[in-house]
C-alpha cells in the first residue's frame, strides 16, 4: 500500500510539473527537434564521452541547425534549450535575453561574479568601471610589453626549430599568461621562462573539468560531484592554487598603492590622465573608487576572468592561425611578403604604428577566427518569453545556445564557400555581410567582449614575431576546406595541442 502512495505522490508530481511546463513543451513543438533524443534525457546521452567527442557532438547540432533554416531545439534532462546560428536571430537574443544562463554556475564557482559570467545587476556595475580601464589609449600603452614578450617567444621557438613536429601550445600558452600577468597585474611571472608555471598547470586542467561537469548531467549536482574524488579533489585544488595567486598579487598592489605618494586620485577623475607605467589593476583600483571601491574578492573576480579570457582567447586564436598557414603555404607567403615590407627585414621590436600596416595578417586571423572561433558556444537564459524574427517563441525558463561556430559556417551569410578558408573574404570591398552578428568572434550586443582590442594586439603581435623568423611546415590541405580536430574546454581548442614544424627564414 505505501509503495502505491509514493508512486501515486511521484506520478502526480510529474503530472503538475509538466502542467507547468505546458506552454513551454507547446512552443518547443513547433521547432526542428535535434536528432537522436530520448525520453528524460533528451540529447544528454549524445554529450557523454571526451571533449572531443563532446565538440564533434555540437558541431554536427550546429550544421542540423543550419540545415532546419537556423533554429533547433534539445533537451538536456528536463531543460530545454534553443539552438540558434541564423544571426538575425542572435541578435535579437544577445540584445534581449542578457542573463547568463545557469551552466555558467560552475564558471562562477571558480572565477566569481567577473564580468563575463556576472548575473545582470552585477554585470552592469561591474561593466561600468572596466570599460575606462580598456580604451584604446590604454590597451596601447601595453605595446611595449607584448613588443618584448612577443620577442622572448620567437626566441623560445629557436630550440624547437628544424628538430621536427613538436606542440606549441605550451608556448603560445605561456606568452599569453605572461603577457597579461604583465599588462594587467604588473607581474613578471618569467612564464615564458618555466614549463611548469603552478598558475597556468591548474588553469588548463580546470577548464577541463569544468567542461566535463557542464556536459555531463551526472557531474552537476554537487553530492554527486563529490563522490567522483579524483575530479572534486583537483577541481579544488586548481581552485585554490588559481584564487591564491591573484589575491597575493592583490594584496601586494594594495600596499604598493598605499605607500605611494603620488597615488591619491580622487574618485571621478579621469584615469586617461596618468595612465602610463600604470597596469589594469592599477586603473581597475581607482576607477572603482581606490580604497572606497572594489573589495579584494571583487578585484580578485575581475583580473581573474581577464587573465583566463586573455590568456586562453589569445593563445588559441594564434595556435589556429599557425596551423592554418602551414596547410596553406601560398597564404603563409604573403603574410611573409606584408612583413618584409612592414619591418623592412630588419630586427627591430614591434611598435603600434605597424600594427594597422600588417592588414593581410589581420585577414588571415579574422578568417581563422571565422573558421575556428575560440569561444565557439555562448549560453543565454530566457527569463521572459521571447519573440524571434523568425517567427519561434522562446518560452520563459528555457535556455539559448548561441553557435557561433554554425553562424560563421552558415552558407546562407557567407555564400557556397563558407568553409573554405580564404582570407580575402575580409578585403573592404568583399567584406558586405548582411548582418553584423554574422560574426561575431568576440559576441555582440551588450553583453560582448570589452577586450577585443587587446586580443588583437596580443595576437598579431605574436605572429608578427614568429613569422619574421620562421616559416610555418605542414601538411598541405588538398583542397580549400581545412580539416581540424577539436575539442572543447570551455574554449575550443586543437586535439592534438596543435603541433607543427618551424623552419628558420
Amino acid at each position: 500500500m505505501i509503495i502505491w502512495l509514493i508512486l501515486l505522490i511521484f506520478a502526480l508530481g510529474i503530472i503538475q510539473f509538466r502542467y507547468k511546463r505546458r506552454r513551454m513543451y507547446e512552443l518547443a513543438s513547433k521547432v526542428p527537434a535535434s536528432s537522436g533524443q530520448i525520453p528524460v534525457l533528451g540529447i544528454a546521452h549524445r554529450l557523454i564521452g571526451s571533449t572531443e567527442h563532446i565538440m564533434s557532438t555540437l558541431e554536427t547540432i550546429s550544421y542540423e541547425c543550419i540545415t532546419f533554416g537556423g533554429t533547433t531545439t534539445g533537451w538536456l534532462g528536463h531543460i530545454l534549450y534553443f539552438m540558434l546560428v541564423d544571426p538575425v536571430n542572435i541578435e535579437t537574443v544577445l540584445k534581449s535575453c542578457l542573463e547568463k544562463d545557469d551552466l555558467h554556475r560552475f564558471i562562477r564557482n571558480v572565477i566569481g561574479n567577473g564580468v563575463i559570467v556576472a548575473p545582470v545587476p552585477i554585470w552592469k556595475i561591474r561593466r561600468k568601471v572596466i570599460m575606462p580601464a580598456l580604451t584604446p589609449k590604454i590597451v596601447e600603452s601595453f605595446i611595449d610589453i607584448f613588443a618584448t614578450q612577443t620577442n622572448v617567444l620567437a626566441e623560445k621557438l629557436e630550440h624547437s626549430c628544424g628538430t621536427g613536429e613538436f606542440s606549441v601550445w605550451p608556448f603560445i600558452n605561456r606568452y599569453t599568461l605572461q603577457s597579461v600577468c604583465e599588462t594587467a597585474l604588473g607581474v613578471k611571472l618569467k612564464a615564458q621562462d618555466d614549463p611548469n608555471v603552478p598558475f597556468l598547470t591548474a588553469l588548463n586542467r580546470v577548464t577541463n573539468l569544468l567542461c566535463e561537469r557542464i556536459f555531463h548531467l551526472w557531474l552537476q549536482p554537487d553530492c554527486l560531484y563529490k563522490l567522483f574524488r579524483g575530479k572534486y579533489t583537483e577541481h579544488e585544488k586548481c581552485r585554490f592554487t588559481i584564487r591564491d595567486f591573484v589575491g597575493e598579487v592583490i594584496s601586494r598592489k594594495r600596499k604598493e598603492i598605499a605607500m605611494n605618494k603620488t597615488s591619491k586620485i580622487e574618485t571621478g577623475l579621469n584615469i586617461l590622465e596618468n595612465y602610463k607605467d600604470q597596469t589594469f589593476l592599477d586603473l581597475l583600483i581607482k576607477s572603482s573608487g581606490g580604497d572606497k571601491g572594489y573589495n579584494d574578492v571583487e578585484l580578485r573576480e575581475e583580473i581573474l576572468t581577464v587573465i583566463i579570457a586573455g590568456t586562453d582567447t589569445s593563445a588559441v586564436a594564434i595556435a589556429n592561425t599557425l596551423v592554418l598557414l602551414g596547410k596553406y603555404p601560398k597564404i603563409q607567403e604573403k603574410v611573409h611578403e606584408e612583413l618584409s615590407r612592414v619591418y623592412e627585414d630588419s630586427d627591430r621590436l614591434l611598435s603600434k604604428e605597424d600594427l594597422p600596416k600588417l592588414q593581410y595578417l589581420e585577414r588571415v586571423v579574422k578568417e581563422s577566427m571565422r573558421l575556428y572561433p575560440p569561444a565557439p558556444f555562448l549560453v543565454r537564459k530566457v527569463l521572459r518569453e521571447t519573440a524571434l524574427p523568425s517567427g519561434h517563441v522562446l518560452p520563459a525558463g528555457s535556455g539559448v545556445i548561441i553557435s557561433i561556430w554554425g553562424a560563421h559556417r552558415n552558407p546562407k551569410y557567407w555564400g557556397p564557400d563558407a568553409e573554405c578558408f580564404d582570407p580575402d573574404r575580409f578585403l573592404p570591398e568583399r567584406m558586405n555581410l548582411p548582418h553584423p552578428c554574422s560574426y561575431l568572434p568576440f559576441s555582440n550586443g551588450p553583453r560582448n567582449c570589452v577586450g577585443y582590442q587587446y586580443a588583437m594586439m596580443s595576437i598579431k603581435g605574436a605572429l608578427s614575431a614568429i613569422l619574421r623568423r620562421y616559416k610555418v611546415i605542414g601538411t598541405p590541405e588538398e583542397g580549400p576546406i581545412p580539416r581540424m580536430k577539436m575539442k572543447i574546454d570551455i574554449m575550443m581548442k586543437a586535439v592534438d595541442d596543435y603541433h607543427i614544424q618551424l623552419q628558420r627564414k
